[in-house]
């Protein structure tokens, strides 16, 4: 029967969260307390030469700050670990193990790398430490490779290999499979273990489902304090003790465990939230690396449905390997939908032909209703909504440009055209109607500007619409700019943005260029203030 051995990885996966500045006392705290609660292996962070030492942070240039960190800390039993991400940290910055506070290192590699990672741990091996070797992304492996891999390690002969789901991507057939792989592979002392992340939130169960495994060998099972960890977080090591006290007989120190939570992880919590969530599911479920997920729902723009199918399309080869210019390129192809809108240019261009034209905007001043109902009324003007739906004002057209505002606004859209039968829909093609049709679509692609920071800015495609058109004047209502504020910036607080103060300035400017850009014949005229009306004084 295995020995079944918890490994905590709190002061490590936990500081990404933090940039690992837990400070100096919370380090030792946490140490403290899981060395109090009998914890097998406690992992105290990153060895990476390109940071300098700085005591506060768990992320360390070479093992000697180590050293200086944990100095007269008593580990007691505990078995202490660091962690290199292979490349990141040259052998001539770790000391041998006899002159170390640790006792092992963990080296994380990804798979085209596996056999020069190989050949550093075995460098770490003479020099006497217990070596972890930790296979990340491991749902990227096929069989084949992960029989390569493993042939490999039993040539080093470390201390422990990892199962490393990195993602968070593993149920339980796929684990085990790998799991058993691995177990009957490799040779008979190295110890196996298993690292989760709770993207579909069987960090836990997986963790259990291992533990109930017959086999021979030794089993470490990775955890943190209260889940703390990249992305959706790991499996809670205060659960896996529980576990172990109840089905295994251990006599890990809960409560310790918990005076670690209540002090320290809490503070980190609300600073930094982890855990499940909708960005981290989508990426699982779609096979990916999460930052792709973030990318697309960054721009506001899409619906959960045009992010999946823009998901889909990233080449297999990808999908862990985030790659910035290949989502942009995809999120652009997807947007593009071609569509013959000749006749529908033409058309809308002979109703706003020697007009003038009133845009209302989401922002907060789109509620002052009586400046806007005044400024129509004098001037004849038609008034177009963007991507929303405004109270007390009864828009002559409603412009959608945005998927996702969209299917937000679906429902009410439907109700107000069904009460207001003169009102007409305009979209450009990247948005799809729930029923019917809009009255008028326009290709998306060809109202871009190229030239700024958010291309389609829809500001910037209503006005190349209106320059078309021959429109006599152009006034906006609710463009109030963006700025970094106590309350929102939008007359709906569901369509806030988040952003600094000094992206607000940059988008604002970005903003005033692109409606110069436009070339209008006619002046802008500022219905309601907007913090773009001082880049045209």
């Amino acid at each position: 029967m295995c020995t079944l051995k918890l490994l905590d990885c709190t002061l490590r996966d936990g500081g990404y969260l933090n940039d690992w500045e837990f400070g100096y006392d919370e380090i030792i705290t946490v140490f403290e307390r899981l060395v109090s609660a009998g914890i097998d292996i406690i992992e105290v962070g990153f060895i990476d030469e390109r940071r300098v030492y700085d005591r506060n942070r768990t992320i360390f240039p070479d093992v000697k700050s180590i050293n200086c960190t944990f100095e007269g800390i008593d580990a007691k039993e505990a078995m202490v670990v660091g962690m290199i991400d292979y490349g990141t940290c040259s052998i001539d910055k770790v000391i041998p193990a006899e002159e170390s506070f640790l006792d092992g290192i963990r080296v994380i590699f990804k798979k085209h790398i596996m056999r020069e990672a190989l050949e550093f741990c075995s460098e770490l091996k003479a020099l006497g430490y217990s070596v972890f070797v930790q296979a990340v992304s491991i749902t990227s492996y096929d069989d084949e490779e992960f029989a390569t891999l493993l042939k490999l390690v039993n040539e080093v002969e470390p201390y422990a290999f990892s199962i490393v789901d990195t993602y968070g991507l593993l149920h339980k057939n796929q684990l085990i499979h790998y799991f058993e792989m691995a177990n009957d592979s490799l040779k008979q002392n190295i110890s196996l273990g298993y690292h989760s992340h709770n993207n579909f939130q069987l960090g836990y169960a997986n963790c259990i489902e291992l533990a109930e495994k017959k086999i021979e060998r030794n089993l470490l099972l990775d955890g943190s304090l209260y889940g703390m960890g990249k992305g959706a977080g790991n499996t809670p090591i205060e659960l896996l003790a529980m576990y172990m006290r109840e089905n295994r007989g251990a006599n890990y120190h809960i409560s310790q465990l918990l005076e670690a939570i209540d002090v320290t992880i809490q503070d980190c919590f609300r600073m930094t939230p982890w855990g499940y969530s909708l960005k981290f599911f989508i990426a699982a479920s779609n096979d990916c690396h999460p930052n792709y997920v973030a990318a697309l729902m960054e721009k506001k723009k899409l619906s959960v449905k045009s992010i999946n199918e823009i998901l889909a399309t990233i080449p297999k080869e990808q999908k862990l390997l985030y790659n910035n210019e290949l989502i942009e390129e995809l999120y652009r192809d997807y947007q593009a939908i071609s569509y013959d809108d000749n006749a529908e240019l033409c058309k809308l261009a002979s109703e706003w032909k020697d007009r003038k034209i009133l845009f209302v905007a989401p922002g907060k001043r789109a509620g002052e209703v009586a400046a806007i109902n005044d400024y129509r009324k004098k001037n004849d003007a038609l008034v177009i909504s963007v991507n929303f739906i405004p109270e007390n004002i009864i828009p002559d057209y409603v412009f959608m440009s945005n998927a996702k505002r969209y299917v937000k606004l679906a429902g009410k859209l439907s109700e107000t055209l069904r009460e207001e039968r003169s009102i007409k829909t305009i979209a450009t093609s990247n948005v799809t109607r729930a029923q019917g049709r809009f009255d008028y679509v326009l290709e998306y692609e060809s109202l871009l500007d190229e030239n700024a920071l958010i291309k389609d800015n829809p500001i910037f495609m209503l006005l190349k619409l209106c320059k078309l058109a021959g429109v006599k004047e152009v006034a906006l209502a609710g463009f109030d700019g963006y700025e970094k504020c106590a309350d929102t910036n939008y007359v709906n607080p569901n369509m806030e943005y988040v952003f600094s103060k000094e992206k607000a300035e940059v988008l604002n400017e970005d903003t005033a260029e692109g409606i110069k850009r436009a070339g209008l014949l006619c002046p802008i005229v500022f219905v309601t203030k907007s913090l773009y009306e001082r880049f045209f004084i």
